[in-house]
């Protein structure tokens, strides 16, 4: 949700929008997650019925490298149903992650380059020697 300000970025415009504001309540249950609750207000702070409260739910997964962070938008309207909706959030957000995750490995597997077995004996010769009619400065007596 947050956008990333690089500190190398030459020309970056860190005007925030004072039509896009919004107040936050964090809720948790100190073991599974975290709901915040967005809620939509003007420049001056007040409520702004034009738009829409949003839920956003927060946790985290353990894998090889450490924890991962999980951020995931809940559909509902009330602190209640985002309360019922977060465990259903939390597992396609998890089914998401793993799926990208999968696909990285796979796109990292297939940018290796592995030289295929013929052509290294068609450069080198036998105990690893160049081929080919004396090409090479040491020569054994």
């Amino acid at each position: 949700m947050m956008a990333q300000i690089m500190a190398d970025a030459p020309e970056t415009d860190l005007t925030m929008d004072p039509a896009s504001l919004y107040r936050e309540d964090v809720f948790t249950d100190r073991k599974l997650g975290t709901i915040r609750h967005l809620i939509p207000v003007t420049a001056e702070g007040k409520p702004d019925e034009s738009r829409t409260a949003l839920f956003i739910g927060q946790a985290q997964i353990v894998t090889p490298g450490g924890l991962l962070p999980l951020s995931f938008e809940i559909e509902a309207n009330t602190l209640p149903e985002a309360i019922q909706q977060f465990g259903v959030a939390a597992k396609l957000a998890i089914e998401d992650t793993v799926r990208e995750l999968q696909e990285l490995r796979r796109q990292a597997a297939s940018s290796l380059v592995i030289p295929d077995a013929g052509a290294a004996s068609q450069i080198l010769g036998p105990g690893g020697m160049p081929s080919g009619g004396g090409g090479g400065k040491i020569r054994l007596r």
